[in-house]
């Protein structure tokens, strides 16, 4: 049964799992204000993206918080003093992030007029905007269908399709399963949905399939090999 396509409404599934148990981030729209028409700040997502790598929510959580109470928004942080960024960045690590940080929030200003654009080719030209920022700024700021692939959603398409190969020889087909699922309607929330599955119920260890809004389609759950 390995090679059974799990088929099905899967992002809709999902979606209705999320509405009920999205996790609260001080970056996030919750997804009921998301459908009523709130769109996130671009600004926002890009930060906490950049924060998040190599770091854990629960580490990010107060330097995001800080970093936005002192800098609002993408204009107050390229005006800010390299020292200032610095030294609010001190303990999250990887340095070259919040050098990253200040050249993107400047060519941001200096070549889009202020506002991150909505345009997934134009983000990648921008400082230390790789692919995967790129795609997760894209989905969740602009809800534009792009898929954001980390390690939750790696291990939720492994064990959703029974994938055994090991990383990263595996990133092409875990990428290929992840973009078939992503959905044109609420990619955004959809992308976050995903993430928050894997972070919370589809775990390294101990993996709560029981619980699991995926749990009958999941072929590692039906092969014993989650």
């Amino acid at each position: 049964m390995r090679d059974t396509d799990p088929s099905g409404d899967l992002p809709l599934i999902l979606l209705e799992w999320y509405d009920v148990h999205a996790r609260a981030m001080p970056w996030r729209v919750p997804p009921a204000a998301r459908v009523a028409g709130v769109r996130p700040d671009p600004y926002r997502i890009w930060l906490s993206e950049v924060m998040l790598q190599q770091t854990t929510v629960a580490t990010v959580r107060d330097y995001f918080q800080r970093f936005t109470a002192r800098w609002p928004t993408v204009a107050d942080l390229a005006a800010a003093a390299d020292a200032d960024v610095m030294g609010e960045w001190a303990g999250l690590g990887y340095y070259a992030r919040a050098r990253n940080l200040l050249k993107c929030a400047r060519a941001v200003m200096a070549d889009h007029d202020g506002r991150f654009p909505a345009d997934h080719a134009a983000l990648l030209k921008l400082p230390g905007i790789g692919p995967y920022t790129a795609a997760a700024v894209s989905s969740i700021a602009f809800d534009l269908p792009f898929t954001v692939l980390d390690g939750n959603v790696e291990r939720v398409m492994a064990r959703l399709y029974d994938i055994h190969t090991p990383l990263p020889a595996a990133k092409p087909d875990l990428m290929a399963r992840a973009e078939a699922l992503t959905p044109t309607t609420r990619p955004g929330d959809y992308a976050q949905a995903v993430m928050d599955l894997g972070a919370t119920i589809c775990t390294p260890k101990s993996p709560a399939c029981g619980i699991c809004p995926w749990r009958d389609p999941c072929l590692a759950r039906r092969n014993g090999t989650a």
